[in-house]
């Protein structure tokens, strides 16, 4: 259980405009920590660390609507040094702290990670449209998606201090893009780790219908390249959805993939279509599963009275990864995280399942797409609320994955493409 220090930083959907200042500096002038960013988004949206004044808070959220604008030209455009923020984690400096993050083997939880660069995200969005006349934002801020989290090193550091940096990028009407960058201090200099780039939509205080956000005005050569960077993200995100798979069929390139790989399991024997023989160092997709249940305590809610989408990403993360490391026979580095789509809220009490699949591998490097869903035990319906894809890699060739049916096939090219995408960019 985290500590009330961290379990502030959980909610996220809790700023203050008191802890943080201009610029992402904290009064006592020096850059927050993870505290004052979760203490600040819980003071925006005026919710509660009790979970019973917690729930009449966002039922007082309602009287907001009033105040959302009806267009966005009614919003006053801002720059993106408005919502640049600058927080740190002092791993190195608080030994109780670092104990929230250490994993067995003296590493730092990834899952952990995540967690934090969702709620900064949150709070990056806030600083974007905060608005000095009013007392609490009317505006549900939550994260769509997870664009892309590319690595640039493996190795997090349990005791050196780390840094986050990030701005809002780009904006739609009611959508924003925070791109944000991680750095740990080693050697006596802040070296890169990640870059995270994270989609969030603005909705009305009841989280029920969008809400115009302010526009972005860019300074310069530099936010002008970011903000093109922007358009293009969004312009690949529905090139991809239009040709999902599960709208369209493969290309021909790709039927020649998903024929070879039946050719290659096919019984020289009987040669029949039914007998299927499994080749040299490989795996049945099948036999690549591991699943898990989430039972979706209050513990775990966001200031929005739903379950925090970085308990989701984490607890996604830490199964995927174990799935890898059963798979490849050794600890697996993280490569990429890839297109995490949050297509549905996680309501408080839901039992939530989980199932991690190995979908495609070459060479060292196995791709994992987890896919999470509510079950409600009396209408025994299920519901898909996220899909996550992770790239890993190990100090070690790992078999082939094969597929069996045509199913599978369309998850091992949807992981093809996946990983595809993380080596080209």
């Amino acid at each position: 259980m985290l500590s009330p220090r961290f379990l502030l930083l959980r909610s996220a959907a809790s700023l203050t405009t008191r802890s943080l200042c201009a610029g992402g500096v904290s009064k006592q002038g020096r850059a927050p920590d993870m505290v004052e960013v979760r203490n600040r988004l819980r003071e925006i949206v005026g919710a509660s660390t009790n979970w019973s004044d917690h729930q009449q808070a966002m039922a007082e959220r309602v009287s907001l609507s009033s105040m959302l604008a009806k267009s966005q030209n009614d919003l006053p455009a801002k720059r993106m040094k408005d919502s640049y923020l600058e927080v740190h984690l002092p791993l190195g400096s608080e030994p109780q702290l670092r104990e929230k993050y250490l994993t067995f083997h003296n590493t730092v939880r990834f899952g952990r990670i995540l967690e934090d660069l969702d709620s900064l995200a949150v709070l990056i969005s806030y600083s974007h449209t905060y608005n000095a006349a009013l007392k609490r934002s009317p505006l549900s801020i939550v994260t769509a998606l997870v664009d892309k989290i590319d690595m640039r090193q493996h190795i997090i550091y349990p005791d050196c201090d780390i840094k986050f940096t990030g701005h809002v990028t780009w904006v739609g009407k009611t959508s924003i893009e925070a791109k944000m960058h991680m750095s740990q201090y080693r050697d006596g200099a802040y070296a890169p780790v990640l870059d995270a780039t994270f989609v969030m939509v603005a909705r009305d205080p009841e989280n029920k219908r969008a809400a115009f956000v302010n526009p972005l005005k860019p300074e310069g050569p530099e936010d002008e390249k970011l903000l093109q960077e922007g358009e293009a993200n969004k312009s690949r995100r529905v090139d991809l959805s239009t040709a999902s798979l599960l709208k369209v069929a493969p290309t021909d390139e790709e039927r020649k993939i998903v024929h070879s790989l039946f050719l290659n399991t096919l019984d020289t024997k009987t040669v029949s279509f039914r007998s299927r023989v499994l080749p040299p160092n490989s795996v049945w997709m099948e036999d690549a599963k591991l699943k898990g249940l989430e039972i979706c305590h209050p513990q775990e809610r966001n200031i929005f009275n739903r379950i925090f989408g970085g308990f989701l990403m984490r607890k996604a993360y830490e199964l995927g990864w174990a799935n890898a490391c059963s798979f490849g026979g050794c600890r697996p580095s993280l490569v990429a995280v890839d297109d995490i789509l949050f297509q549905k809220p996680v309501e408080i009490g839901s039992l939530l399942l989980l199932s991690s699949q190995v979908c495609y591998t070459q060479g060292k490097y196995i791709q994992v797409r987890v896919h999470s869903e509510v079950f409600d035990p009396l209408s025994r319906q299920h519901n898909t609320t996220n899909v996550f894809h992770f790239t890993f890699t190990s100090d070690r060739d790992v078999p082939n994955i094969i597929p069996n049916t045509y199913g599978e096939s369309m998850l091992y090219l949807d992981g093809k493409r996946h990983f595809n995408q993380t080596v080209e960019n």
